[in-house]
């Protein structure tokens, strides 16, 4: 307790010889960018698969070097077959995802805002989802043929009930204080849709955006492995086929770097869209 002067004002406080500062707690577990761990992180294992490639330690039939993988992609790329496989591949990824984006923000927005669309599509939407997508592929074909309708089709239906759910999960989160306060303002029903929900549901939806984004890579390979002249899906098949383990790694590097393109992308809306977060 602290001393009472004559005068009756508290004495200052004296520091005690047992008394150490206190460290601030008030982050809030922000994260702070490390721009350089990720990248000495991935050249440690590929110096160490390169070692490990040329000493013997890893067979170079099970897994090839590094520098096998590099050759393999130099020489995809200068025969044009790389820009043969991207342009077909991209072809099907961008038409599939933007169809099913757009079909499941359309619907989840539906299922979050009427009871009637909840209790009719809601049931319906948790039935199918949890069966595998490629399974559905051989009544793709059956439907749109072996041609493009049937891979973009796949795409499509694999994007669009991640995105349906995270969307009208999205809308139910949204502080129903905030809604209040829209009406009580006099906005308009179209007016709290656009300038209250969607916005409060962002998060949500671009998540599912991420996961969905995943999922149509998945697809992609697994239909151009079924049925494609072009396309690496079609050109990893082949590879490994003709057990040629340098273009096999090449064409899975290659979808790795289309992967983190994506992500990379969703990651740039991510900061443009949801800026007041921060």
């Amino acid at each position: 307790m602290s001393d009472v002067g004559i005068e009756g004002t508290v004495a200052p406080h004296e520091a005690r010889p047992n008394e150490r500062p206190v460290t601030f707690r008030g982050g809030g577990f922000v994260t702070s960018p490390r721009k350089y761990v990720g990248l000495a992180v991935f050249a440690v294992l590929v110096v160490f698969w390169e070692f490990g490639s040329r000493s013997g330690f890893i067979s170079a039939l099970v897994l090839p070097a590094p520098s096998e993988a590099w050759a393999a992609f130099v020489e995809l790329v200068q025969s044009g077959n790389l820009q043969k496989h991207m342009s077909a591949s991209l072809q099907r990824l961008v038409l599939g995802f933007s169809a099913g984006t757009i079909l499941g923000l359309i619907v989840g927005t539906a299922i979050g805002l009427s009871s009637y669309a909840r209790a009719g599509v809601s049931p319906l939407v948790s039935a199918i989802f949890p069966i595998p997508k490629i399974a559905l592929l051989p009544l793709f074909i059956i439907w749109f043929g072996i041609g493009e309708g049937s891979k973009v089709a796949t795409i499509l239906f694999g994007c669009f009930f991640p995105t349906v759910i995270a969307t009208y999960g999205g809308i139910d989160s949204v502080d129903r204080t905030l809604i209040r306060m829209g009406q009580s303002f006099g906005l308009s029903r179209w007016a709290i849709i656009f300038k209250i929900v969607l916005p409060a549901a962002l998060p949500a939806i671009l998540s599912g955006m991420r996961i969905s984004a995943s999922i149509a890579i998945i697809l992609l390979v697994a239909a151009e492995m079924i049925g494609a002249e072009f396309g690496i899906g079609a050109y990893v098949l082949l590879a490994g086929n003709l057990m040629s383990t340098d273009q096999l790694i090449a064409g899975v590097a290659v979808l790795s770097a289309m992967g983190l393109t994506v992500s990379w992308l969703i990651t740039r809306a991510e900061k443009a869209f949801l800026s007041w977060r921060n």
